[in-house]
């Protein structure tokens, strides 16, 4: 809502962990040299702890950045497990095979171990990322310290590196735990941001979000150091609610007032509820400057200060209405005059047409039944458009207008500010806020599914699919396929995979599912529609 106000390109305060916005401090820069000297000694444990959304995620997703090829990688982002779900799941994740009927212990580690020996005589190195560690038992602890037990006169053959909150720590201190804690060869603690990280944080944000002059100056800052403890991201919906509010007043500079209101709203969620300051907005873009206007008169009564005149709400009104005038090559959008049902058609005859294939508006059939038998598959999702551009190809949204009526609208393609939809035989050009606020999220897409598909392709496979994954990852990663015809989706590759699952945002399980299909395809083939030139690559 306020990023034309303020010129932003995108939204700079988001929670996602996006790379580009990624502010390495000081204390940063140490944890990732700890895990980094870690990962690079002979084996044991590594410990990174800090408090929730202090960034230890972000700080392992720049370790695996740096992490050689020759490194097999599982991950455990879910550790409240049984001794014996853990050792099935760190099989699982290596891609080790097991017996289901005979799931013992003592089975799992005799596999685990096996393992380990084979990925040393080839020179790999085996690590276990566990997320969350604070949720293990003690019992799971001593299981994972025993794993560690395998070693060779100069090393140990499994590295695992532990993330957790403070009371990881604690529990590692205790008597019964200290033989673990004897093998931590690398720990550090993810402290808050300090006062001067906080400028430089929220600085580099707008920068790369198109912003270079100054929105919070220090007053703020100090404000936002004061109410956020330097926990970033607590200081990203500080920002992103003052944003608003500052916004909403008319004004182009944040203060310490608005920065208040926004903590009572993201930080005392019953009183924030009362108020409805996050109540979703239904509305069209028209109605974007009355809400304006009742967000500043509703920020001020709710939290007042003075008195709102017909002045204030007069400059509010002008303000909101500037801030949300489209631009000369956009429009805003208006439901068609035909039905429901026939803009659905209209708007599916535009998506097979972008793939080149053909749809039958009386044909009994549905869309989806239509695009199966010409080699297309569907996915109806709800998401955003970040979600879309990350599978970056054109989509059939479910519209509202103002008074609460649906309508369908194919979605073709997407620049920085604004989508170009298909709309009641008619392209037009509309500002993304303006769909956003028309849009709810639900959308149905089509993709083509590569040559033998026939489901999920998972660890092991070997023949066509295996080698067409291989083919797909050779061009992501910059390297020669491997030109077997016989190939096997061996744990060379699923560690291919799990980098790239983790790097769009998916979990790295190693399984190519449909969603990690589409991610491929999108990142590999230029024969096919795009929602735009620059994602998905």
């Amino acid at each position: 809502m306020y990023k034309e106000y303020f010129g932003f390109r995108e939204q700079p305060f988001s929670i996602a962990p996006d790379p580009r916005y990624l502010y390495m401090s000081e204390q940063h820069r140490e944890a990732l040299a700890h895990l980094v000297y870690g990962f690079n000694s002979f084996g044991g444990f590594v410990l990174l702890t800090g408090e929730v959304g202090t960034g230890k995620t972000t700080v392992c997703r720049c370790l695996l950045e740096k992490i050689p090829e020759n490194a097999s990688i599982a991950f455990i982002f879910n550790p409240k497990l049984s001794v014996n779900e853990l050792l099935e799941t760190i099989c699982d994740e290596f891609g080790i095979k097991y017996n289901k009927e005979n799931p013992s212990n003592k089975a799992f580690t005799d596999l685990i171990n096996a393992y380990l020996l084979d990925t040393h005589s080839r020179d790999k190195k085996a690590v276990l990322i566990i997320d969350e560690a604070q949720n293990l038992s003690p019992d799971v602890l001593e299981q994972l310290r025993l794993l560690t037990n395998l070693e060779t006169s100069q090393k140990k053959l499994l590295q695992i590196i532990l993330l957790g909150q403070p009371e990881l720590r604690e529990k590692l201190s205790r008597p019964e735990l200290r033989q673990l804690s004897q093998r931590i060869i690398a720990r550090y603690h993810l402290g808050p941001l300090s006062k001067k990280d906080i400028s430089a944080y929220v600085k580099h944000r707008l920068s790369i979000a198109g912003l270079e002059r100054e929105v919070f100056p220090q007053p703020a800052i100090d404000r936002l150091y004061s109410l956020s403890k330097g926990i970033p991201r607590i200081i990203n919906l500080l920002c992103d609610r003052a944003l608003l509010g500052t916004f909403a007043l008319g004004r182009q500079t944040v203060n310490k007032r608005t920065i208040d209101k926004a903590a009572k709203e993201v930080l005392d969620a019953p009183r924030a509820r009362a108020f409805g300051w996050t109540m979703p907005l239904l509305f069209g873009a028209s109605l974007s400057a009355i809400f304006a206007i009742v967000f500043a008169v509703s920020y001020d009564r709710i939290f007042p200060e003075k008195p709102v005149d017909a002045v204030t709400l007069t400059e509010n009104m002008i303000n909101a209405e500037v801030a949300h005038e489209p631009k000369p090559d956009t429009v805003k959008l208006e439901r068609p005059s035909i039905q429901p049902e026939e803009s659905l058609k209209t708007a599916f005859k535009s998506l097979f047409t972008a793939w080149g294939a053909g749809y039958d508006k009386h044909d009994s059939r549905t869309p989806c039944l239509q695009a199966k038998a010409q080699g297309l598959n569907c996915l109806n999702g709800q998401g955003n458009f970040e979600n879309l551009l990350a599978i970056n190809l054109p989509a059939v949204l479910r519209l509202f207008d103002e008074e609460g009526r649906e309508y369908y609208a194919t979605l073709t393609s997407v620049d920085r500010e604004t989508g170009k939809l298909f709309l009641e035989e008619k392209s037009i050009m509309a500002s993304l806020e303006e769909i956003e606020s028309h849009w709810p999220g639900e959308y149905t897409l089509l993709w083509k599914t590569p040559p033998g598909y026939s489901g999920d392709i998972r660890p092991g496979e070997r023949g066509k699919r295996a080698k067409w994954l291989d083919a797909q990852l050779a061009v992501i990663n910059k390297r020669e396929p491997s030109g077997k015809d016989n190939i096997v989706y061996d744990n060379e590759v699923v560690n291919e995979v799990k980098r790239f699952q983790f790097a769009k945002g998916l979990t790295p399980d190693g399984i190519i599912g449909t969603q990690t299909f589409m991610r491929l395809i999108s990142s590999t083939s230029d024969k096919m529609p795009r929602l735009s030139d620059k994602a998905g690559k």
